[in-house]
C-alpha cells in the first residue's frame, strides 16, 4: 500500500454423457442392451453383470453428481467451496529442497490448482498453464487474449478460470481444449483519475495493488453442475458448468474481484461498492448486504478484495477500511471485528479448530483469532506486505510476503519454523530492503510521493524481488506456489 501524503483536514446427465466419453461407456452399453429387447436375454444376463463391475471401477462418473464425489474431485481457490485454507492434517514443519520451477514470462499473482496429475495456474503473459506434478514439465498451455490473474478451478476433467479479455473459459482439463468460454461486460482493474489524490489529477491511474480477479468455484445443485464467479462488471454470474449457459446473475454496484464462497446453501463474496453479499445459490436473491467502511475524497480505506472464509456459523473477511469482520453467516449481523490500524487487509483468512488466520497490508502481521470472539492468540510479523492466503497442514501454516519470502509459522506457538526465499530476494534484499524489510520511504527516496508515477517506480523496484502474492497449495508433501518473478515453484516439504 503507498505512502499518500494528505492534508490532515480532508474528510443434467445429458451433458455428461457427451462430455465424460471415457467414464461414460459403461452407461452407454447398458444403455444399448436395455433397448435390444428379449431377443438377447442371455448375452444380456452377462453383459449386465460385467457393466455392473465396470461401473463401480468407474468411480468419476459414480460420484460426478454426488457431494462426496464433487469433493473428492475438485480443486479451488483456497482449499474449497468454504475458503478454509486446510490441505491435510499431516504435521509438516519446514521446508526441503525445491522440486522444480517452472518459468511463464509474466508476473504470477494466481493460485495454482493440483489435480489430475497437473499442476495449473494463470500469468500475466496471457496463459493458463498446466505443469506435471512430478517433474515440472509442461503439458500444455491455453492462450487468452488477457492476463490471467484468476485462480483455476478444476473438477474432474474440466478447468474454470477467468481473463483479463473479458472472457471466463471453461477447458477439458487433460488436453487444453476449449469446452466453452463465456463473455461478461468486461474486465479491468481498480481505476480513477487522479487515484487516492495522487497527481496529475487528470490521469486515469490503474490501482498497482488490485491483483486478483475472482476465481470460480462449482455447485453441485441438484442434477445441475453449477460455476459461479465474479466479474469487473458488477455482477456475480451463475452458469451451467457443462454447456456453460447463463443460469442467471446478481448485480452489484462495484467491481467483484473476490472469489464466491458456498456455505449452507448460501454465496458470500464481497464487491468493491464497500458491500458483502450473502445471495442464494440456487436462485440469486439476495439474503443479506453488509456495508463495510468508505473513505470521501481519497478513497484509499475502502473496497472488499478479500474473498470469504466460513465455518462455525460465521463468514470471515478483511477489506480495505483495515478491518477483519466476523458476521452471522445466517443474518449478516456483525459478531466481531478486529482493526489493523490503517492496515489493507487483502489476504483470505484460514480457519482451524476454532481459530481463524489472516494477514495485514502494511502492519506485515500474520495474525491468530479466537474464531468465536475475536480475542487475539498471537502475531507473528513478516518482512512485508503479507497478500498471499495462509495455507494449514496439520499445526503449520504457510504464506508468503511482498519481499519473496515464504513462512512457515507454528500454529500451537506462533514462532517461526521455517523460510524460503526467491532467487530475485536472493540477489536483490541487500539493495532493496531496509535491515531485510521492506520500507516504502526507504524505496522511495528522492521521489515525490504524491505523483503516481513514483508509486509505479516503487512497485517495479519490488517486482525484481520476486513478491509472493500468489496463495500457496499443498498436495503430497509439496508446497506449489506463483511469485511476481514468473515462475511456479514446488518445494518439498518436512
Amino acid at each position: 500500500m503507498p505512502h499518500i501524503p494528505l492534508d490532515e483536514n480532508l474528510p443434467g446427465i445429458t451433458g455428461l454423457l457427451n462430455y465424460h466419453q471415457d467414464t461414460a461407456l459403461p452407461i452407454r452399453q447398458l444403455t444399448k442392451i436395455l433397448l435390444r429387447g428379449n431377443q438377447m436375454k442371455r448375452q444380456t444376463k452377462s453383459s449386465l453383470f460385467w457393466i455392473g463391475v465396470l461401473l463401480i471401477v468407474s468411480g468419476p462418473l459414480n460420484n460426478a453428481f454426488g457431494q462426496t464425489g464433487l469433493k473428492s474431485q475438485l480443486s479451488e481457490f483456497h482449499a474449497n467451496e468454504k475458503h478454509t485454507g486446510i490441505y491435510g492434517s499431516e504435521n509438516y514443519t519446514s521446508f526441503g529442497s525445491l522440486k522444480w520451477k517452472f518459468k511463464s514470462h509474466g508476473k504470477i499473482f494466481s493460485s495454482p490448482a493440483v489435480n489430475n496429475g497437473m499442476v495449473y495456474i494463470g500469468s500475466e503473459d496471457h496463459n493458463l498453464y498446466a505443469i506435471d506434478q512430478k517433474t515440472g514439465e509442461q503439458l500444455w498451455k491455453y492462450t487468452t487474449g488477457g492476463a490471467v490473474h484468476s485462480s483455476p478451478a478444476v473438477y474432474n476433467n474440466m478447468v474454470c478460470f477467468g481473463s483479463f479479455d473479458g472472457n471466463y473459459y471453461m477447458l477439458n482439463a487433460k488436453t487444453g481444449s476449449l469446452i466453452w468460454k463465456f463473455k461478461t461486460g468486461g474486465e479491468k482493474k481498480v481505476g480513477a483519475k487522479g487515484l487516492w489524490t495522487m497527481k496529475p489529477q487528470d490521469q486515469y491511474m490503474n490501482d498497482l495493488y488490485d491483483f486478483f480477479l475472482s476465481s470460480p468455484i462449482f455447485n453441485k445443485d441438484g442434477n445441475d453442475l453449477i460455476i459461479y464467479f465474479g466479474s469487473s462488471d458488477g455482477n456475480l454470474y451463475a452458469l451451467n458448468a457443462i454447456n456453460g449457459k447463463l443460469k442467471f446473475t446478481f448485480k452489484t454496484n462495484g467491481l467483484i474481484h473476490t472469489s464466491p464462497a458456498l456455505y449452507n446453501g448460501k454465496l458470500y463474496f464481497g464487491s468493491w461498492d464497500t458491500y458483502l453479499y450473502a445471495v442464494d445459490a440456487g436462485t440469486g436473491k439476495l439474503v443479506w448486504k453488509f456495508k463495510t467502511g468508505v473513505q470521501p475524497v481519497i478513497h484509499l480505506l475502502e473496497g472488499i478484495q478479500s474473498s470469504v472464509t466460513c465455518g462455525n456459523g460465521l463468514v470471515y473477511f478483511g477489506a480495505r477500511d483495515s478491518y477483519f469482520y466476523a458476521l452471522n453467516a445466517s443474518n449478516g449481523k456483525l459478531v466481531w471485528k478486529y482493526s489493523a490500524n490503517g492496515s489493507w487487509i487483502l489476504t483470505t483468512a484460514a480457519i482451524k479448530d476454532g481459530i481463524v488466520y489472516t494477514g495485514t497490508s502494511d502492519t506485515y502481521l500474520f495474525l491468530a483469532f479466537d474464531a468465536k470472539n475475536g480475542k487475539e492468540k498471537f502475531r507473528y510479523k513478516a518482512n512485508g506486505y503479507v497478500y498471499s492466503s495462509p495455507a494449514i497442514a496439520g499445526n503449520t501454516a504457510f504464506f508468503g510476503d511482498f519481499t519473496g519470502k515464504l513462512f512457515a509459522v507454528n500454529l500451537l506457538t506462533g514462532k517461526l519454523s521455517g523460510k524460503y526465499t526467491t532467487e530475485g530476494r536472493d540477489l536483490y534484499a541487500n539493495k532493496l530492503l531496509n535491515k531485510d524489510t521492506l520500507d516504502y520511504s526507504y524505496l522511495s527516496k528522492g521521489m515525490d510521493n504524491a505523483l503516481y508515477i513514483s508509486s509505479v517506480n516503487v512497485m517495479d523496484k519490488l517486482y525484481t524481488l520476486g513478491p509472493i502474492v500468489s496463495s500457496p497449495v499443498i498436495s503430497k508433501g509439496t508446497i506449489y506456489f506463483g511469485s511476481a518473478d514468473g515462475c511456479l515453484y514446488a518445494l518439498e516439504l518436512k
